[in-house]
């Protein structure tokens, strides 16, 4: 790990990147924390790969700065690279090679000295699971496989800044779940961030979450706080003998009910206006035989939905 890491590894002011006459990138700002993991969110064609290619220097934007711990990417791209570790949606692996030849060929590239590359291809292996695999031909592993060697390239040389484009992408159940392991890992050592089109993704490893949508940041939170985005106080109610809905409807409370089923009602309240307490007293003594209560939860699916489409309707696009 390098030394003397600021608080700030990584800083993005005011990015933008046109293709042609199409404005892809717009007025992009962001800041990732040391020891942070941030989930880059966005449907696909968002912006997400173009803007992780500014970060880490293979493209240039047309405008704005970069800092990588405190050093400009732009104007002194070598001295900012050494402080950052990439993984392009597809890893850049010479197949041919074995792992243990490859890391040490990314170890040199990376500019580690030849009496520190045993220590830091052992430690890299060990970090990806790679120790079985060593001596074996890239091209024979499994994809689950090369996309490990291709996070262990990106951190050979102990970046303080990890850059995962969408790393879990064509991989199978297990292979997903044993790669959000080692990137959670990885948040523990250096900062981490990650463009992704799948929620659960964000939900099980990033701290924070940016959402692009058409080439802009349209919103920044923690993971947590996303989750509470747009919140409805409500429940679902099971009833055996469940009585009209306006009776429901007319409990002390009670903004809304919506019948699901014969026997289910999605019932909507005022904030801390909660008429469970009345409705469980009313189903003892009328007899309507209560099933279920289970209060709502926004998944992050629907979260998602409603940031874009509050975007979309903000700026007149049409869905």
């Amino acid at each position: 790990m390098q030394k003397n890491i600021p608080e700030i590894t990584l800083a993005a002011r005011n990015l933008k990147r046109r293709f042609g006459k199409h404005q892809v990138i717009q007025d992009v700002s962001l800041k990732l924390r040391r020891g942070e993991v941030l989930g880059l969110l966005g449907h696909n064609g968002a912006g997400k790969t173009t803007t992780l290619q500014m970060l880490t220097g293979c493209l240039l934007p047309d405008s704005g700065g970069i800092e990588v711990c405190g050093i400009d990417l732009l104007r002194r791209p070598s001295l900012a690279k050494a402080y950052l570790g990439y993984l392009p949606e597809t890893p850049p692996l010479y197949r041919e090679l074995s792992v243990n030849h490859f890391l040490t060929f990314a170890a040199r590239v990376r500019g580690v000295k030849t009496a520190d590359v045993p220590a830091a291809l052992a430690l890299s292996r060990q970090r990806c699971g790679l120790e079985a695999v060593g001596e074996k031909i890239i091209a024979t592993l499994s994809k689950g496989y090369q996309q490990r060697v291709g996070i262990a390239q990106a951190i050979i040389h102990q970046p303080a800044v990890i850059v995962l484009d969408e790393p879990t992408v064509g991989l199978d159940p297990a292979q997903i779940r044993d790669i959000r392991s080692l990137i959670r890992e990885l948040g523990n050592h250096s900062s981490v961030i990650l463009s992704t089109h799948l929620l659960g993704e964000v939900e099980s490893i990033c701290d924070r979450v940016e959402i692009m949508h058409h080439g802009k940041l349209i919103y920044g939170d923690t993971s947590a706080h996303m989750q509470e985005y747009g919140h409805v106080s409500g429940f679902i109610i099971s009833l055996r003998n469940p009585p009209d809905i306006s009776v429901l409807a007319g409990i002390a409370g009670v903004s809304n009910v919506e019948q699901m089923t014969p026997n289910r009602f999605r019932v909507l309240y005022a904030p801390n206006n909660n008429p469970s307490d009345a409705l469980l007293q009313l189903c003892a003594q009328q007899g309507w035989q209560l099933d279920q209560l289970t209060p709502l939860q926004a998944t992050l699916e629907d979260v998602f939905v409603r940031i874009t489409d509050a975007e979309s309707a903000a700026t007149g696009e049409a869905k």
